[in-house]
């Protein structure tokens, strides 16, 4: 028997029972459907927290206190005060592959104009802030270097911050806001940034002075972390290193002592990131494949019911000269045929699903290998679950087939 015809019995086999080899797919469908719109759903965010990351600049160092040992108690980096005017001085002035540098100081409480009021947060910055974390001034203008000199006591606030405070859409550039007290000019506001992956509004923020911000708010004389720019993303390591060197020498640290401080890269939270959400979606993936696996075996059962109600025809036709062979050929057929129909609609399924998801505001991306893999997997179903029927029925004795009730 040819090729060409042992497919057409097997479609013919499956057509005459249309809702029993439905049910078959069924759990291949849910199977595909749900390892596609997890694939998506994991890609989709990986890309998001990705695109969040890059807008806030690839080549951003952070340096902030390392924790330390005291008496044999590990204190809370935190509470460390290790990061001076020096340091920054030092790094402003010396670096080579290090464009931007701003230290900052940070401080959380009610922002108030008139009867109006929000909790929100001021930093601390310097004037290259703006750069090293690529914001824009939308309204007015950014604090100056010689407002940093006198500690002066003007700021830029963000989007929402402007928009709780002058809700009737008063220009807020010029007014006096009150912070923890303390009267704050209003000499800009930022271009509106949104809510990054992490939940988080990035325009609940004032931006003033570094210096106002330490003597008049805070009355301290150490930062609580220092940002930077490297000349390209490319040079990150390199200026990680000089920057590692340049506080070790201010800190007077002996060789073989560990850092009073740490030093991370944008590049590097963003491979974290990924890494876990990886992991996640991996996950996610192998839970959704345990249905495939209870496809397979449903589909074995099919069709092990399937060789048994048709051993009397199985019988006739080894009568007829099929050999056992053309027999197997026919049931893997038939196996292949049911779960690679199954994934295909599993697929249609699942690209609906993944665009259901995307109109609830979650972030999903169809990898393309993910729907290539996903008929792969559905290929070596319909093999793997089927050989054991096909084999079955290719080694039934052809006279007791026959004789079969």
């Amino acid at each position: 028997m040819n090729f060409t015809n042992l497919i057409k019995v097997a479609l013919k086999a499956i057509a005459s029972n249309k809702f029993r080899s439905f049910l078959s797919m069924l759990g291949i469908i849910i199977g595909v459907a749900a390892v596609i719109i997890m694939m998506a759903i994991g890609q989709g965010s990986k890309e998001s927290i990705r695109q969040n990351i890059s807008q806030m600049g690839t080549n951003i160092i952070m340096i902030r206190p390392g924790a330390d040992m005291r008496g044999g108690v590990r204190l809370d980096p935190s509470a460390m005060q290790t990061l001076k005017a020096e340091d920054y001085l030092s790094i402003r002035d010396e670096t080579k592959f290090v464009t931007y540098v701003s230290p900052e100081v940070s401080s959380s409480g009610q922002a108030i104009y008139g009867a109006n009021n929000t909790l929100t947060s001021v930093y601390g910055e310097s004037t290259d802030y703006l750069s090293i974390k690529q914001w824009k001034v939308e309204d007015g203008e950014m604090f100056t270097e010689e407002d940093i000199k006198r500690s002066a006591k003007v700021c830029v606030i963000g989007k929402t911050v402007a928009d709780e405070l002058f809700p009737e859409g008063t220009d807020p550039v010029g007014k006096t806001i009150r912070f923890k007290s303390i009267p704050f000019r209003v000499a800009g506001v930022l271009k509106s940034k949104g809510y990054n992956s992490f939940g988080m509004d990035q325009d609940n923020l004032i931006l003033a002075p570094y210096t106002t911000v330490m003597k008049r708010i805070l009355a301290q004389t150490w930062f609580n972390s220092i940002n930077c720019s490297a000349v390209t993303e490319e040079r990150t390591d390199e200026a990680i290193e000089e920057l590692t060197g340049i506080l070790r020498r201010n800190h007077k640290l002996k060789d073989g002592s560990d850092d009073d401080f740490t030093i991370r890269s944008q590049q590097e939270m963003m491979d974290t990131m990924s890494s876990t959400m990886d992991t996640i979606t991996v996950i996610l993936v192998v839970a959704a494949a345990f249905s495939l696996l209870v496809a397979g075996i449903g589909i074995m059962n099919i069709m092990l019911v399937s060789v048994t109600e048709r051993t009397r025809e199985i019988g006739l036709r080894m009568s007829v000269g099929a050999r056992g062979i053309d027999i197997c050929n026919q049931f893997l057929i038939e196996s292949v045929a049911i779960s690679i129909t199954g994934g295909l609609l599993g697929i249609g399924v699942g690209y609906l699903g993944t665009l259901v998801c995307g109109s609830m505001g979650l972030p999903t991306s169809i990898p393309l290998w993910s729907i290539m893999v996903s008929f792969a997997v559905c290929t070596v179903i319909g093999v793997g679950f089927g050989y054991f029927p096909a084999r079955k029925a290719a080694k039934m004795d052809p006279i007791e087939a026959i004789r079969y009730e």
